[in-house]
């Protein structure tokens, strides 16, 4: 497991960070202007299909675990978290998968969003608020950081994004210890230019529909 010196890789990159929230903020606002009419066919779709409100809410884990609310468009049927069974061996966490294929919680509307990444728009304006970003790490629920080993904590040294090295290398289906992998090769690794080059190969991945569920 890579080791981050948060000074060398991190502190000694604040223009390029500074670069990163600015081109977060433009991206983020173009974002919602050009999308606005989607969202709005998306929330007649969910309120078509299924009973209940159209964003869904959850705390994740974000920079320096401070927890925030990230949002999504609703995919599950009403109080789908509570029917919610999260098996975690903290033995076993780098092969913990939180997704799955067979989740019969999902509507069907909701299948065709996840599958399109369409239910996550509304991160941009996590993107806009300055709790997330277009790229980083996906942010983690409370209940699987509680177990993370000091390696994993690693990953909580920068903003959770939309896409990532991940979501790009198999999305919902890789374990979490691949997926801490590929975040910490990015954190060391950053650079704006990565940035924009992970967001192209992000639009490809979603049109291929790759790993997605």
């Amino acid at each position: 497991m890579i080791t981050i010196d948060k000074k060398t890789q991190i502190e000694n990159k604040k223009f390029q960070f500074a670069l990163k929230r600015l081109m977060d903020i433009i991206l983020s606002l173009i974002g919602i202007i050009i999308l606005s009419p989607i969202y709005l066919i998306i929330i007649i779709a969910i309120k078509i299909d299924s009973k209940g409100g159209t964003i869904f809410r959850q705390i994740r884990v974000g920079k320096d675990g401070e927890n925030f609310t990230i949002y999504k468009f609703r995919t599950m049927i009403v109080q789908a978290e509570s029917k919610r069974k999260l098996e975690i061996n903290p033995e076993d966490l780098e092969n913990f998968v939180f997704q799955s294929r067979s989740d019969s919680r999902v509507t069907k509307v909701g299948n065709f969003l996840r599958r399109s990444s369409l239910d996550e728009i509304p991160q941009l304006f996590n993107v806009l608020f300055g709790n997330m970003s277009l790229v980083g790490p996906r942010p983690e629920i409370p209940e699987v950081v509680k177990y993370y080993p000091e390696s994993y904590h690693q990953r909580l040294l920068v903003l959770p994004g939309i896409t990532g090295l991940a979501q790009i290398s198999g999305r919902g289906e890789i374990e979490l210890g691949k997926t801490v992998a590929y975040d910490l090769n990015y954190i060391k690794d950053f650079s704006v230019i990565l940035d924009i080059k992970i967001i192209l190969l992000t639009v490809v991945s979603v049109f291929k529909k790759d790993g997605a569920f």
